[in-house]
């Protein structure tokens, strides 16, 4: 899901619609500082973005940090899931998002092609967290394990090894770039980009 809207106080109210059985739903934490729902949802993976660099002349990548625009945060009304207890810490005993991320900024995103363009093909790079998301549904579709449940993804990927994803160390984000990238989860990208196919 790459829509979302401010939080509301009636909030949990809505959660139930997100755990139908044998469905992972993924949401973009958005692209403007602050919390979004349906991201801060227990039931969804909040999925946050991050910036590629790579040289400019061969292509390679060179480098992974935070986007500066990501969403992410602490929520407002939706308490701290079991899932989250190891960063409980970090967030108190309210929800933090979010918990992965991916490439999202428009500059370094990915290249699409429109072939109805003005009557010409085109190509062009699109960003943000709306393309984080669905990364890492597609992603996690790939690697054919399938959880029964958003929760039951959730606890996977907050029990699985740190070496299952590339930890983002360095930028920030946030309200007056006031979170700061650091060692395993934190508010601008959460346990990190994906690192192949494993526990995913």
């Amino acid at each position: 899901m790459s829509w979302g809207s401010s939080e509301f106080s009636s909030e949990t109210v809505v959660d139930p619609l997100f755990t139908t059985p044998g469905v992972v739903y993924f949401a973009s934490t958005g692209d403007s500082a602050g919390t979004s729902y349906p991201s801060v949802s227990p039931n969804v993976v909040g999925v946050g973005g991050t910036t590629l660099s790579r040289n400019p002349v061969t292509g390679n990548f060179i480098f992974e940090n935070t986007w500066q625009d990501t969403g992410g945060g602490i929520s407002r009304f939706e308490s701290r899931p079991s899932y989250q207890s190891g960063i409980a810490a970090l967030v108190g005993d309210h929800r933090g998002v979010p918990d992965v991320a991916a490439d999202a900024n428009p500059a370094t995103g990915v290249w699409v092609f429109n072939s109805s363009l003005a009557g010409a093909g085109l190509w062009f790079i699109v960003g943000g967290t709306s393309v984080s998301s669905p990364v890492w549904a597609g992603i996690t579709n790939a690697a054919g394990g399938f959880s029964m449940s958003s929760g039951a993804q959730l606890t996977k990927l907050y029990g699985d090894p740190a070496s299952d994803f590339n930890d983002i160390t360095f930028g920030n984000c946030g309200l007056f770039i006031g979170y700061v990238a650091a060692a395993g989860w934190d508010l601008c990208s959460g346990l990190g980009s994906p690192n192949t196919y494993s526990g995913k």
